[in-house]
Order: structure tokens, then sequence, then C-alpha cells
């Protein structure tokens, strides 16, 4: 398994020079302490905990995995220990708000600290990864007492939460599931239904689990809008908050998968058990969104730290395994062969992973930053960040899980047959990272949401205020070796506004136009998005070696990745558009009878 090494100097690149964090931060209410040494000094000392605690039971955690017993599941060797330092440490409560026992930092840092454990262990991280989003939840849609039983010690971590949306009948259609909400004279509710694929569903790191579980009431309308939302803890919470007796919840099983062996997906039985309406009754859904939306933020931050760790490895590897000479001649003339990194199809491998890499780090740190200001900026400031999260967060989750994947591959291929063995650890890294493109809805969903939904059904006005953000980056940057990167991008910009309008047309005359457009339209969406990245990067990369600022070499390597992502992965874009823009006889055409074997 790769040894994980945070990626300090390229994080500090992009939110302090690029992103200008601190500037942002000063003018967030409640954030002015996030100065740039105090971002920094917490990214380091969450670097040292990535490195030196999680990253060595990365691969024991998997070769382990978790244990089910009727008295419940039993996580890897370490994984216990790791959670308690954690918690310990501070970091569940790194960007909660202090009103529940919170340290008040920007959920963008969080998310820094969340990149580097993920890319470290990421079946580690879905332990205290999921309460994050039952704290959102609660703290927008929890009443005060729900708020006071349970904020404070999901803040602190002392307990942990999750989402229950999944049964076995149903998976992205939600409404079709059958949970069950009876009515208690005492204003709880009895839950009874099963749940599956469950992440962290059941743990011994903490005493409590605080699920939060769509359910219907008696006599809820059908479909999405008879769901509601329930709080139902693992165990019951008595009026003092100490704990009680034991909820009727219970593991019926774990999930055998195909990677993130360490982190327990467990299938839940809710037999009567204790749950509080969480939000109005019938809408669920909605007050679900909050949690589903961070859990896809946090998707997206996987897929970034699967190309991290397997860049890591695959370079390290490169630069040491020996394998015929270069084309150009011997680089090693006193070694019996070069090291196979002087070979061009091993470099076109490495550049991808570390343009994608550094590229998605770039987008989701600005994607997190638009949500603080949600959080707090003015209600104008706010709106226009709500919106371009709105369009960015299916672009995110899905491209950056896609390409992750892809990354991840290139890993196992540089190492050759070395990559498919389990001991150096290149072939886990596939493993785990393949469940993020069907996590928080799959690729497809995603895609037709940002079509459907944010591109079409908002009249192109989500696109328009991000591609507005492109034309004001191309105008304000006039200088001759910027234009080389600005000139495409304002070709590409232009581009993704025509194929979009005619999409949207061809689908007013048959929706299906837009379903079988929508994931080649997504990923095209996706190259142009981190193409803007790219730019901005560049920008700032030849500004600082012009003004002789430090480490030359780093914003050297900086224009060069650029240079191979516009040259080399931003013209995916011509054959996603003609596949795009193709229609969709050639899906829909064949009858069904005629798929056969």
């Amino acid at each position: 398994m790769p040894e994980y090494k945070a990626p300090l100097r390229d994080i500090s690149f992009v939110m302090n020079e690029v992103l200008e964090a601190e500037k942002l931060f000063q003018t967030l209410p409640g954030y002015e302490e996030a100065t740039t040494d105090l971002m920094n000094a917490i990214v380091e000392e969450g670097a040292k905990f990535s490195e030196g605690v999680l990253s060595p039971i990365n691969q024991s955690g998997d070769e382990e995995g978790c244990t089910w017993s009727e008295g419940g599941v039993t996580t890897p060797t370490g994984f216990k220990e790791a959670y308690q330092q954690y918690v310990e440490n501070g970091w569940p409560a790194l960007s909660a708000d202090v009103e529940h026992g919170g340290q008040g930092m920007p959920s963008a840092l969080g998310i820094v600290i969340n990149e580097m454990a993920g890319s470290a262990n990421w079946a580690w991280l879905m332990y205290p990864g999921l309460s994050h989003g039952a704290v959102k939840t609660i703290e927008e849609h929890g009443t005060p007492e729900q708020k006071e039983t349970y904020l404070t010690r999901l803040v602190s971590g002392e307990w942990t939460g999750t989402m229950c949306l999944t049964e076995s009948h149903c998976g992205s259609d939600l409404g079709l599931l059958r949970t069950k909400a009876e009515p208690q004279a005492d204003g709880s509710y009895a839950i009874t239904g099963q749940k599956i694929f469950i992440s962290a569903g059941e743990h011994d790191m903490t005493d409590n689990i605080v699920h939060i579980v769509l359910a219907r009431l008696p006599d809820a309308p059908e479909g999405t809008k008879g769901i509601s939302l329930f709080i139902v803890p693992k165990v019951n919470v008595n009026e003092d908050g100490s704990l009680g007796e034991r909820n009727g919840v219970h593991c019926a099983s774990i999930e055998h998968k195909m990677g993130i062996h360490g982190n327990a997906t467990a299938v839940l039985n809710f037999d009567g058990a204790r749950g509080y309406l969480i939000g109005p009754e019938n809408r669920g859904l909605n007050c679900m969104f909050t949690f589903m939306n961070t859990a896809r933020v946090g998707t997206a931050a996987q897929g970034l730290a699967h190309m991290e760790l397997s860049f890591q490895g695959a370079l390290a590897y490169a630069k040491e395994r020996l394998a015929m000479r270069s084309l150009t001649g011997p680089k090693n003339p006193d070694g019996p062969a070069d090291p196979i990194i002087v070979h061009p199809d091993v470099r076109r491998m490495l550049l991808t992973q570390k343009a994608f890499a550094e590229g998605s780090r770039a987008m989701l740190y600005f994607l997190a930053m638009q949500g603080d200001v949600v959080d707090k900026g003015s209600e104008e400031e706010a709106k226009a960040a709500d919106d371009l999260m709105s369009l960015l967060t299916p672009i995110a989750k899905a491209f950056m899980t896609e390409v992750g994947f892809e990354a991840a591959n290139h890993g196992v291929q540089v190492y050759g047959g070395h990559g498919f063995i389990k001991e150096w650890g290149m072939e886990q890294i596939v493993r785990d990272c393949r469940i993020a493109m069907l996590y928080e809805g799959t690729t497809g969903i995603q895609a037709m949401d940002l079509i459907g939904r944010k591109v079409i059904g908002s009249g192109g006005k989500l696109l328009v205020q991000f591609t507005a953000m492109i034309d004001e980056l191309c105008e304000a940057n006039t200088n001759e070796e910027d234009k080389v990167f600005l000139d495409v991008l304002k070709a590409k910009k232009d581009e993704w506004l025509g194929v979009s309008m005619q999409i949207g047309e061809a689908a007013m005359e048959n929706p299906d136009e837009a379903g079988a457009a929508a994931v080649d339209y997504l990923m095209y969406s996706g190259y142009i998005t981190v193409a803007y990245f790219w730019a901005r990067m560049a920008i700032v990369a030849r500004q600082k070696i012009a003004e002789a600022n430090g480490d030359t070499s780093f914003y050297e390597a900086k224009l060069m990745t650029a240079k191979f992502y516009f040259e080399r992965l931003l013209p995916r874009t011509e054959s996603l558009k003609t596949t795009m823009v193709a229609g969709a006889d050639s899906l829909m055409q064949m009858p069904e009878e005629l798929f056969a074997i």
C-alpha cells in the first residue's frame, strides 16, 4: 500500500494563493479567526494524524475487515483506537457551530482535513464522515429539544450518525420505500422496516449511533410526497441525557463488498424502534437533501482521495522500477535499464492522475467555500453561492468519482503485473473507489439532475451564472501567455452554452433526448469546469514565476501540468460533444424483446 504523504504544498497553493481563503473568510461573520497561519497550522496537524495514524492501518483494515456477531460489529484492529485519538484531538468539532460545542471553523477547512484523512484511509473516515450530514440535518430541521439531545454529542464525536434511505426493493427511487412510522401516545413514532447499504450502520467505536431514517406515516400520500424523516438512536436517550435501554434497531448482517472492507455496510432491521419526527410531515425527502448534498460533496472528496493516493503510489514506483531504455537514449547508463518514468506512456498515466487530482482539488475547495458563503454570507451572496453549488455539486460528485476511478486504474497499470497483486495495495484503491460512482446517486442520476433540473429546469440561468465567471477570468487576464489557456477556455464555454441549448430544444420535443445525452453532457461539463480551475492555477503560477516568488519549480510544474490538461484531457470534450448530440434514436429504437441472448 502506498505510504500516504499529505500534499501540503498543493493544498496551501489552492487555498491560499488561488482561492485566497483568508480574504474570503474575513468577510464572513464568525470566520474572522480563520487566518492563513491558523489554517496552515490546523492542516499540518491533520496531515500528521492522517500520515501517522490512519495510513498505517489502511491495508491491514482492508485485509482484516469488519466482523459481525449477534452482539454487534467489531471494526479492524486499530480503527477504534484511531477514532478515540481523533475525538480527543477535537477533529469532529472543527467545522461545527460553537453553540453546540464546535470550533466554528469554515466547512472548507473541514473538507481539507477529510481529503487527507480519506486519502490515508477512506474506510475509516466513513465512520465519522457521515456524522457531518447528520449534524447539518439536525441543525437545519431539528427542534430545540432534538438539538439539545443529539447535537453536542454528535459534534464532539461521542456519538456518530448515519443516513438510512435504501431498501432492498428500491434504490434511488425512494418513492417506493415501505418503512412505516406509527404515531405513539408519547409523541414518538414506532419505526418498522428494513434498510440496506447503511455505511457505518453498526460498529464498536461509540456507545450510540444516531440514525436519520426515511419512513412513511399512516395514510401518507404515495411516492416521494409521502415520505417523512425521523431520528432513530441505536440506544434510547433518557431525559437527563444519559443512555437508556437498547432501541429496536438491530444489525441483521453486514455486506460482503468489493472494497472498503474496513467499513461496516449494514443491513438494519427496525422493529418498532422509537423514532422522532424531524421537520414537517411528508417533507422528509426535502429535509434529507440537506444530508444528501453534504454527502455528495463528501463523495466528490472520495474521488479526489483515490486520485491522490494512486498517483503517489504510481509516482514512487515509476521512479524506482527499472525496465527498458528510453527511446532517446539511456537515462540511467550505469544501471541495467532506465526507470520507467522516462517512457512517454508511463508519463501519460502519471500526468493524467496528477492533472485530475490537482484540478479536482481546486474545484472541491471552491465548492466547499461556496458552502461557507451560503452559511455566513449576506442574503444576496448566499443566493449566488447556493446557485453555484446547485450547478456544480452534481458535476463534482459524478465527474470526480468517474475520473477518480480512471486514475486508480492508471495506478495499477503503472505497476504492471505487480499492480494486480494485493501486497502492493494498488488494487485496493481500485476496489475502494468503485463505490463512489454509486453513492448518493449514480453518475446517471447526477447527470439527469444536472441537465434536467439545473440546466434545462432553470432555463439555463444557473449555467450562465458560472460561464459568466469564465468570461470574467478571460477579461481580467490579457497577458499573451495566459491567453494560451484562456482562448481555448472561452471557446469551450461558448460551445457549452450552444450544445446546452441544442439539447434543451431537442428535449422539449422528446424528453428521452435529455436522458440520452445526460452522462456525456455531465462529463463534458466536468472537463470544462476543471479547465476553468486549471486556467486560474496557471495564471497564478505564471505570476509567481514572474515575481520570482519562492518555489519556482513548483509553479513551473503547475504550468506544465496545465498545458498537459488543456492539450491531452480537455480535447475529450470533442468526442463527448459528438455523442451527446447524436440523439436518442440509436439508444431507444431497439424493441425490448430484441435485447436477447
